[in-house]
C-alpha cells in the first residue's frame, strides 16, 4: 500500500505549515509498575478501546460512512477529556488497523485524513490539558504529511505529564509482536529462561513492542479492553499488552458511546476480581 498522495490530504495544497509545536516518565516501568500482570494504582488504568460501528451509525441513518467517522471524533474529544476524572492513566485509541487497507481507498484516504486534522487541530488543547500524545503503528505507508502531523504531536505533547493518549495507526498487534521478536532474536540461546529471568524477559519484550516511540518505553498492561459496536473479538489490537487484560464489549456504536458510558465500564472493570491465575483472595 502506497502512502497517500499530498493532494488527497486536507489542506495538502494551501494549508498553513506550520506545525505548532520536553520527555515526561512514562506511567509503567519508569513508575516501577510491573509491565505485564498486575493491579494498577487506582488513579492509574490503562484502557483501550475498538472504536467500532461509526459506518454502520451512519448508513442506519442513510448518511455517508465519512459522516460516522466525523461524529466519531467528536466522542474522542469528549472522551479523551473526561478520562483523567475517571481513573485513567493511559487510554489507547484504535484509529486505523493495518487491515483498513482493504477497505474501499475514498474511505481509507477519507479516515487518514480525519486523523491528520485531528492531530493538527487538537494539539493546542492536548498541551492545554497536560496530555501526552503517541501514536503506535507502522510509518512508512502513511503520507509524508500525515507522518508531519504524527511528529509534530509528538514533540509539541512529550513534556506533559497528564493523560498518556496513545493512537494506533496503521496497526496490527501480530506484526507489532513479530518486529519485536526481531529484535530480540540476537540475544536468544538454545537453553530457556529461568524463572528468576521470567520478569525481565517480559519487561524487554515489552520494551522492543515500544521501541519504535519516542521514548523506547512501554505503556502498562492493558487493565481494561473496551469494544462498542457488538462485535466480540480483539481483530489484532494490543495482543501482547492485552493478556491479562478485562473484556468489555457493547452493542452501543462509536458515535453513541459517551462519557456516562465509559464510566459504566470503568465502574465494571472495578468490580471485577481479578486473579492473574491465582486462587481468589490469594492475591497478595
Amino acid at each position: 500500500m502506497k502512502p497517500l498522495p499530498e493532494a488527497l490530504e486536507p489542506g495538502g495544497a494551501g494549508r498553513s505549515g506550520a506545525l505548532r509545536s520536553s520527555d515526561a516518565p512514562r506511567h509503567g516501568v519508569a513508575g516501577g509498575r510491573n509491565e505485564w500482570e498486575g493491579e494498577p494504582p487506582r488513579g492509574a488504568l490503562h484502557v483501550a478501546i475498538i472504536m467500532d460501528g461509526s459506518g454502520r451509525w451512519a448508513e442506519a441513518r442513510s448518511r455517508p460512512r465519512l459522516d460516522g467517522h466525523r461524529a466519531g471524533e467528536q466522542v474522542v474529544r469528549k472522551l479523551v477529556a473526561a478520562a483523567p476524572a475517571l481513573g485513567i492513566g493511559t487510554l489507547t485509541l484504535f484509529a486505523f488497523s493495518s487491515d483498513n487497507w482493504k477497505r474501499p481507498i475514498g474511505e481509507v484516504n477519507a479516515l487518514l485524513c480525519l486523523l491528520r486534522d485531528f492531530l493538527l487541530d487538537w494539539r493546542g488543547e492536548a498541551l492545554a490539558r497536560d496530555i501526552r500524545i503517541e501514536v503506535l503503528g507502522r510509518r512508512d505507508r502513511l503520507s509524508p504529511g500525515l507522518r508531519a502531523a504524527v511528529d509534530a504531536a509528538r514533540a509539541a505533547t512529550a513534556g506533559s505529564h497528564g493523560l498518556h493518549l496513545r493512537l494506533a495507526i496503521d496497526y496490527s498487534g501480530r506484526d507489532a509482536i513479530l518486529r519485536a521478536a526481531r529484535r530480540l532474536a540476537g540475544g536468544c540461546t538454545e537453553s530457556g529462561p529461568s524463572e528468576s529471568d521470567r520478569v525481565a524477559d517480559h519487561d524487554a519484550f515489552a520494551r522492543a513492542l515500544a521501541d519504535d516511540e519516542a521514548a523506547g518505553l512501554p505503556a502498562p498492561a492493558v487493565d481494561l479492553l473496551v469494544r462498542t459496536g457488538g462485535e466480540q473479538r480483539l481483530s489484532d489490537f494490543l495482543l501482547w499488552e492485552s493478556a491479562y487484560a478485562e473484556l468489555y464489549f457493547t452493542k452501543k456504536m462509536w458515535p453513541d458511546f459517551g462519557v456516562a458510558d465509559l464510566r459504566a465500564a470503568v465502574d465494571e472493570f472495578r468490580a471485577r476480581e481479578r486473579r492473574f491465575g491465582c486462587l481468589p483472595g490469594a492475591r497478595s
